[in-house]
């Protein structure tokens, strides 16, 4: 079953989001400046903007644009890999057993908690309440303010008016996306259960948020050496 699902979320998305979800030429182009699309170079980073760069809305299309490309893009697949095999090496999701039907249904989990996450933090919600899914990264201060900036974006959003306001679809979503999880995860259906994805979830977009602030300035230092002539 829990494979069945994470299959249809990604045929849905690969069949549906490539056509409806096309960007206009005006949000198509990338700011000079803007960060790159990948963290770590692995990590998929299509919402993240520069906090000093003029505030552009995002049109529906374009928001729904940007949970299609964080869910499709490869490395994702491989990250869900990683935590299947760390869920079944420490027997998280008991109830799956071991083996590769064990692995299976936590790949399948995993992808479906990814899928399932993105497009209702990136997508649905931030379409539906009319807020920024993106990360405006701000580049100065020192590394104590920008890390506690950047963990607390979680919790603070820019509206479509570019006016900072409380991080409702973030939240939203993953209380929702935490809810979704009863479906594919029979034995964890209890309220602290529910509460544990839903807290889990939000750590791990807080810590994403840090790696976007800091990840240019880690590229920039250590891996875009110019040639000696």
């Amino acid at each position: 079953m829990i494979s069945k699902f994470a299959s249809m979320l990604c045929v849905w998305a690969a069949l549906t989001l490539p056509v409806w979800a096309q960007q206009d030429s005006v949000d198509s182009t990338p700011a000079a400046n803007s960060p790159p699309s990948r963290v770590l170079g692995v990590l998929p980073n299509y919402r993240s903007g520069e906090e000093s760069d003029p505030f552009t809305p995002l049109s529906v299309r374009r928001k729904f644009y940007i949970g299609y490309k964080d869910s499709t893009d490869y490395p994702i697949f491989f990250v869900a890999g990683a935590l299947a095999a760390l869920g079944q090496m420490t027997d998280q999701h008991s109830e799956f057993g071991q083996g590769l039907k064990g692995y299976g249904k936590r790949l399948g989990g995993s992808v479906a908690d990814q899928l399932v996450g993105n497009f209702l933090t990136e997508s649905v919600m931030p379409s539906l309440l009319r807020e920024d899914p993106r990360y405006f990264r701000r580049g100065r201060g020192s590394v104590l303010s920008r890390t506690g900036y950047a963990a607390s974006r979680v919790l603070v959003a820019r509206n479509d008016h570019g006016n900072w306001t409380f991080n409702a679809a973030e939240v939203s979503g993953n209380a929702i996306g935490a809810v979704i999880g009863n479906a594919y995860y029979p034995g964890e259906r209890h309220l602290e259960d529910n509460v544990q994805r839903f807290y889990s979830q939000m750590a791990t977009d807080a810590f994403s948020q840090i790696l976007k602030e800091f990840w240019p300035d880690i590229k920039r230092k250590y891996f875009n050496h110019q040639p000696k002539h």
